[in-house]
């Protein structure tokens, strides 16, 4: 598997409030390498062993090293930043359900999902949800900010 990462949309492009329709939607894929394990641990100060120590790992419920819950969750943020809403869009909240661990080289797919539009606060709510195959590893739902079109 690669490590490349696709996007479905025009990345950088920006959807302004006026241009989002309930049921718009945007995927991100990207596979998880030993060195995006290493360099989250490194930005966020997480050296749990359960990520960076296969000896400690391997005596523990998933018997392996797993990616941290929060790199898997950063794959929603990558989709809201660069494709739906895009540029200028601002996090206001964010719901995660850990369902099940991401394992080094697996493929996790992100993809969000516009299920409710509030025009008085241009807000806009989102499904969110990351896979590894057909199993659901993270689910949950996101409120945004969205800026209007400019005048």
């Amino acid at each position: 598997m690669g490590s490349e990462a696709t996007m479905t949309m025009v990345p950088g492009k920006t959807y302004y409030f006026e241009d989002l329709e309930i049921g718009m939607e945007a995927s991100y894929s990207k596979t998880v390498t030993e060195k995006d394990i290493h360099a989250y641990a490194t930005i966020s100060g997480d050296f749990n062993p359960v990520h960076v120590d296969e000896e400690y790992a391997a005596k523990t419920f998933f018997k392996q090293r797993i990616a941290h819950g929060l790199l898997t969750a950063g794959y929603i943020s990558a989709v809201f930043g660069m494709q739906l809403p895009g540029p200028g869009a601002i996090y206001v909240s964010q719901t995660m359900n850990f369902k099940a661990p991401v394992l080094i080289d697996a493929l996790v797919v992100t993809k969000v999902t516009i299920v409710d539009l509030i025009p008085s606060k241009r807000r806009a709510l989102f499904d969110c949800e990351c896979r590894v195959g057909e199993r659901i590893v993270l689910d949950g739902e996101a409120m945004l900010m969205v800026p209007p079109r400019p005048e």
